[in-house]
């Protein structure tokens, strides 16, 4: 083998291996969700000894938060699963664990797309919160949050149609 092939096929073994550096940040996110876990059930704490005290709109700013939580932590869950599956090596997963039906189903294009939309999602969610407890938010606040949110949504569906459009 020429002392040129020799350096180009190193070169690519070096650079394929360096995806396992991505391997770490994979596990990093997994205890972003432990932390998660942790604030879910802090809150849940804080939040059910008051909950016969508690007005209508009160429960439901609380209950959205849990929510909130709980779709960022999926969305990490996503990510976390995905990517290690797209960049990093596949999940071997034995037989008789539980698979979970969308493994090795999301390409990039498509976890983007999942990731645009899980954001508008929690920025939904977040803005609800802000209209239900509209009375402390400032007129000049509340058009940002506003402008924020759809542009938010006109970037998932932009995302959503160039992923369309790249698979036909």
């Amino acid at each position: 083998m020429p002392l040129k092939e020799k350096i180009e096929h190193n070169l690519e073994r070096v650079m394929y291996a360096s995806r396992w550096i991505l391997a770490p940040v994979y596990v990093g996110m997994s205890l972003a969700v432990v932390a998660l876990f942790i604030k879910f059930f802090q809150e849940l704490y804080h939040f059910l000894p008051h909950i016969l005290e508690m007005n209508e709109s009160d429960l439901v700013l609380k209950l959205l938060t849990l929510i909130d939580l709980t779709m960022v932590g999926s969305l990490i869950v996503i990510v976390m699963f995905s990517g290690y599956e797209n960049f990093v090596s596949r999940l071997d997963i034995d037989e008789t664990t539980e698979k979970l039906d969308w493994l090795g189903t999301h390409d990039y294009g498509s976890l983007k797309t999942k990731v645009a939309s899980s954001i508008v999602a929690i920025s939904s969610i977040h803005l609800l919160k802000v209209f239900m407890n509209i009375q402390a938010t400032a007129n000049d606040k509340l058009l940002w949050y506003v402008v924020v949110h759809l542009t938010l949504v006109v970037s998932a569906l932009l995302l959503s149609i160039q992923d369309k459009m790249s698979k036909h």
